[in-house]
């Protein structure tokens, strides 16, 4: 799929919704939110101006891995305590800002799609000030992943080896293009042993994809497995602060240049 057979149609290019990367997973436990936080900090190091959502409604933890306790999250705008303008937190080393969501609050995950659809275009309007924001979604297909994940300019859909990663993807491009075929999902592997190993991984699900699909999803890049990254996260440190020049570093600041 070329970049311009990508673009939804009826949107310009200056829709504040392109401006939106949407982070997501088949399953749990493949570094999706780890992936989301490091590709704000490389986009925000890289000179753009980057708001990083946890819109992983009712398991939140992006503000628990970047060790912060934001006086707001998302929960206030979604109980008319404030808009979400109001929620945004600045994280100063990092350089980029944050709208937490609310670890374990599982009410989040059961809001009414008028809700939803309210959160969306508020989040457009605020990417209108920022020049990338990136969604860190919850994992899996439910019904409000699928509906957060229309409304962005990409997908990047994020794996690893593990044959449930891969069937789990599967079933995700194929219900979410099932009833949204313009949505433009790419391919994160994560934790591979090598960058040669990681595109075996991405071709194995790409002809799953062709083969059943008929259609395939492009690699957006190859995340190598390094261990600093579960360093950082117990340090509750950005990787790209606590070791920049890492491997698995690198190669998130790879997938940011090409956005």
């Amino acid at each position: 799929m070329t970049d311009d057979a990508s673009k939804k149609p009826g949107r310009s290019a200056n829709d504040p919704s392109q401006r939106i990367v949407a982070v997501a997973s088949g399953k749990g436990g493949v570094g999706k939110t780890w992936f989301a936080v490091t590709l704000s900090h490389a986009l925000a190091r890289a000179g753009k101006k980057t708001l990083l959502f946890d819109g992983d409604l009712g398991l939140a933890n992006v503000d628990i891995q970047l060790g912060l306790m934001p006086k707001r999250d998302l929960s206030t705008a979604l109980d008319g305590k404030g808009v979400l303008r109001s929620c945004i937190t600045r994280h100063a080393e990092a350089g980029f800002d944050i709208i937490a969501g609310r670890s374990g609050s599982g009410s989040l995950a059961s809001l009414p799609a008028p809700r939803v659809e309210r959160l969306q275009r508020d989040l457009i309007a605020l990417a209108a000030d920022y020049d990338r924001v990136v969604v860190d979604l919850g994992a899996g297909v439910d019904r409000i992943v699928r509906q957060m994940a229309t409304r962005t300019g990409r997908v990047l859909l994020v794996v690893n080896e593990e044959p449930t990663s891969l069937t789990d993807a599967y079933a995700f491009m194929k219900l979410l293009w099932s009833q949204h075929p313009e949505v433009d999902i790419r391919i994160v592997v994560n934790a591979a042993e090598t960058p040669e190993k990681g595109r075996k991984t991405y071709e194995t699900l790409s002809k799953a994809c062709a083969n059943f699909l008929k259609r395939e999803p492009q690699l957006a890049g190859v995340v190598r497995r390094d261990n600093r990254v579960r360093e950082a996260i117990r340090a509750q440190m950005p990787l790209l602060s606590r070791s920049p020049g890492s491997d698995a570093g690198s190669d998130v600041e790879r997938i940011a240049a090409q956005l």
